[in-house]
Order: structure tokens, then sequence, then C-alpha cells
């Protein structure tokens, strides 16, 4: 896959790109980033990037001359890039996004700065505006950061084991299940002994309730829309009688 970043600050990305994960990309040819310095394209000797709003009112507005030029030139490098920007009012980035991304061979991801950017490059140049959450940054280089690795690692054969990207919480709809290492005995508490046993069946089931129990405890809203499997409705139920006789 390749990754363009237009961005004011470019030197962000060179740990970003040269760690954990995505280093391993980057090596396995997974991954071709690059980033594309937005002031390089600003005119002027002063290579200014922003302006005052129109109409008044604080902080100061990406001019549009050259985020365009920016964007032209990793276009003519990728032409059938998908460009997306990162902006608190976008799409909700979450998995089933993420999967959808890792399908692309080209992405451009543009990081917005000060108190945003002008509508009309917006409306003219931008497939599509992502959020990683409901909060304000002070650019999009964080939330840029987050899209790729997450992305990323979805790519075949950038992981180490193909089962782990599947496994994940959020994969199925369900937080991940509980995990557990050495020591056998940590505080007074065992490794459950299901995970001992050596039974795989077993083990995938306990695995599956564990999700299922911590999706109910953590995250229940993620339960709002999900289509519950024979196993789970019973296991429910089950656990409703229980936390019923609980309480009298």
């Amino acid at each position: 896959m390749n990754v363009c970043v237009l961005t004011l600050f470019p030197d962000l990305f060179e740990p970003f790109w040269g760690h954990g994960i995505i280093r391993r990309a980057v090596e396995g040819q997974k991954l071709c980033p690059s980033t594309i310095n937005i002031r390089d394209y600003a005119e002027g000797r002063h290579r200014v990037t922003d302006d005052r709003p129109y109409g008044g009112g604080c902080g100061m507005v990406m001019k549009p001359e050259p985020l365009t030029a920016a964007l032209k030139a990793a276009q003519s490098q990728m032409p059938a890039a998908a460009t997306l920007m990162l902006s608190p009012q976008g799409k909700r980035f979450d998995q089933p996004l993420a999967h959808s991304l890792a399908l692309a061979d080209a992405l451009i991801l543009i990081c917005g700065r000060y108190e945003g950017v002008d509508e009309r490059f917006v409306d003219q140049h931008v497939d599509a505006e992502i959020s990683i959450g409901d909060f304000v940054l002070t650019g999009g280089e964080l939330g840029a950061m987050v899209v790729i690795d997450a992305v990323v690692r979805l790519i075949p054969g950038v992981l180490g084991n193909r089962e782990s990207a599947g496994n994940d919480t959020f994969s199925a709809g369900l937080v991940e299940h509980a995990h557990f290492t050495r020591p056998q005995t940590f505080g007074d508490e065992p490794v459950p002994d299901v995970l001992l046993s050596g039974n795989h069946h077993e083990i995938d089931r306990w695995r599956r309730q564990t999700a299922l129990m911590r999706t109910v405890l953590k995250r229940p809203d993620l339960l709002a829309q999900r289509n519950f499997s024979p196993e789970e409705r019973a296991l429910l139920v089950k656990w409703r009688r229980e936390i019923d006789q609980l309480l009298g």
C-alpha cells in the first residue's frame, strides 16, 4: 500500500515510520509511506499557508491554494489514491472502516491545522473526512497516524500471526477475550484452568464466552445492533437468571 501524508510537520512522521509494526511493514514492502510538506507549495517568500477567516472570528484558516498544489503533487505519483482528510467533523473511524481502507492500493491523508481548512478545498478535492473521536486535536497528524496504524496491520503479511488481526477487539463486534501469560499465579490469582488443559475446543469456547461477558460489562453499546448466535443467547439467558437469583 502507498500512503502519502500532506502535513505542515513532516518531521513528526519520521519516527513513526521507523518503529514497530509500521517499520516491519515498510521493511517487508507492504507499506510505502511518504510525506509532503504543504508549506513547500505555498507562494511568496514567507510560504504562508493560512490566513484570517472571512466574517471575522478567532484563529486562522488553511488556504486552499497550497493545499491544492500539494495534493496535485501527491496525485501525480498516486493517481488512483483516495483523498481523506482528518477532521473532527468527519465520519467516525472504526474497525469496519479500517478493513475497508486496507483494501485500497493507495491513500492520501491530509492533516489540517489551525481553526480549519478552507471549505472550497474540501468540497472540490476531498473524497471523505475522517474523525478518530469526538474531541479536537491541534492538528490532524496524530489522527493520521492512528488511521495508518489501524489500517496497515490489516494488510495481509504485516502481522506475524495471520489470525491476530481477526481476533482483535471490534473485529467480531465484541471486545477481545481475556489474556493471560506467565507466571501461572500472580497476586494469589491463578490462570484459569481451562487455558492449561490443552483442550482447544474448550479454550475456544471459554474465549468466546469471556469476549461476550467483557463486552456486556465494558462496552454494552456494541451489542445494540448485534445478531446474537444461539450460543450467545443461551449464555445471556443463563447469566440473567444467575443475576436474578443473586438479587433475590
